[in-house]
This record gives structure tokens, C-alpha cells and sequence, in this order.
């Protein structure tokens, strides 16, 4: 089968992995691009006359249809096979549903696991204690919210089956689980950690990797 289209990235970047688990659920090809370049490829005229910003992930389709924006990626390849009505839901409810966790993975969850992962593994700003903290303790937050959704024994954050909130909030909490939620967090959130781990189990999942569950938070 020829891919539907490919995205243009850096490795292991989890807006990337998750449009590639839908891609799976929706039994659809996106690759990456070779030779991709930071700040090479994505300052080309003619990456910019596709993507004008320049960033990435960038979703270029086999028809040629572009379309930038890490969660509108996701969105649109959802809507684009088989599974679109499970993806996102068969009724407006349901609908709502899913588009409040995607939300909440892009409000919640991201804003707090990126500035740490951007410290203390990037290296690509300084490392600044309060600021780590905080986003820890806002991180937490976040993952007690889900706890509390999830308490009882749910496989899924909508409904019985899983949905796009489900990969849109498993994304970031996979990157995440390395370095920043460690096991004294994980005291509070069983639902949650069963939750990633019915998760990582689906062969669909194999592009957000193996499931790291760290023990102590990566700091300098």
C-alpha cells in the first residue's frame, strides 16, 4: 500500500508518534522524511512555500494536501480511514468528549513536560529549579485529573473503546514517564500507570516506543 502521506521531523517526537499510532489504528502509512534537517530542510523555499512558518510536524499527503499544527495533523488523519467514527467519535457527546481530553493533552499535559524535558535532556535552556518544580507539581495536577476519570478499572478515557484522546494524551505521558513522572508521582496515579500500560500492550502503540516508567526525576 502506498503511504497516505509523510511527515516532515525531527526523530522521536511524540507529535510525530502519535499521528503515526493513528495512522496504525486507521490502517494508513505516514512515514517520516529522510535526510529531514533541522533548520536545513524546514528553511528551504520550498518547505516554506508549503509550510510558511517553517515548523514541524509538518503533514504533506500523497495528493499533495499540506497541513501543519502537531494535534491538526492528528485530526486530520483520524478523519481519513476507516476507524474516523471510533477515532472521534459516532455522536456529538462522544465528540466533545475526545476533543476535551485532545485539549487537555495540548493545555495540561504538554505545556508542563516540555520546559523540564527542554532542561534537563535538551540542554537548550538553563536549568532553573523553581520552574522544574512547578511544572512537576502542575504535571501531577494534570495526572490526578485523569486518575479520577480513569478510577474503576477504565481502559479508556471515552467511552469502551479506544479513541484519539486516548493517543493524544498518551504522547506527551509516554516521553514523560522517562525522565520526569517517577515512582514516588506514580503513588498517586494506579489508574492512570494501568491505563499507559494497557496502552503500550496494543501493537498499534509500537511507534511511541517501549513504555519507560523512571524511577527518580532526571535532573542535572
Amino acid at each position: 500500500m502506498a503511504p497516505f502521506g509523510k511527515i516532515y521531523s525531527y526523530p522521536n517526537n511524540f507529535r510525530v508518534e502519535r499521528a503515526q499510532v493513528i495512522a496504525a489504528v486507521n490502517g494508513l502509512e505516514v512515514p517520516l522524511t529522510e535526510n529531514f534537517q533541522m533548520r536545513v530542510t524546514n528553511a528551504t523555499p520550498d518547505f516554506l512555500s508549503k509550510f510558511p512558518m517553517g515548523k514541524v510536524p509538518a503533514f504533506e499527503g500523497a495528493d499533495g494536501f499540506c497541513v501543519s499544527e502537531g494535534a491538526a495533523i492528528c485530526q486530520y488523519i483520524a478523519r481519513s480511514g476507516p476507524k474516523a467514527a471510533q477515532l472521534l467519535g459516532a455522536d456529538a457527546k462522544t465528540e466533545a468528549k475526545i476533543t476535551q481530553w485532545n485539549y487537555f493533552a495540548e493545555t495540561e499535559i504538554i505545556p508542563n513536560v516540555l520546559p523540564p524535558a527542554i532542561m534537563v535532556l535538551m540542554k537548550l535552556m538553563p536549568f532553573d529549579e523553581a520552574r522544574y518544580e512547578k511544572c512537576a507539581a502542575d504535571t501531577l495536577r494534570a495526572l490526578k485529573a485523569m486518575e479520577a476519570a480513569l478510577k474503576g478499572g477504565k481502559k479508556y478515557l471515552v467511552g469502551d473503546q479506544l479513541t484519539l484522546a486516548d493517543i493524544m494524551v498518551a504522547g506527551p505521558i509516554f516521553a514523560a514517564s522517562k525522565f520526569l513522572i517517577d515512582a514516588e508521582m506514580r503513588k498517586d496515579i494506579p489508574s492512570v500507570v494501568a491505563w499507559l500500560q494497557g496502552l503500550a500492550a496494543l501493537p498499534e502503540f509500537k511507534p511511541l516506543g517501549e513504555l519507560v516508567l523512571c524511577e527518580t526525576r532526571t535532573k542535572p
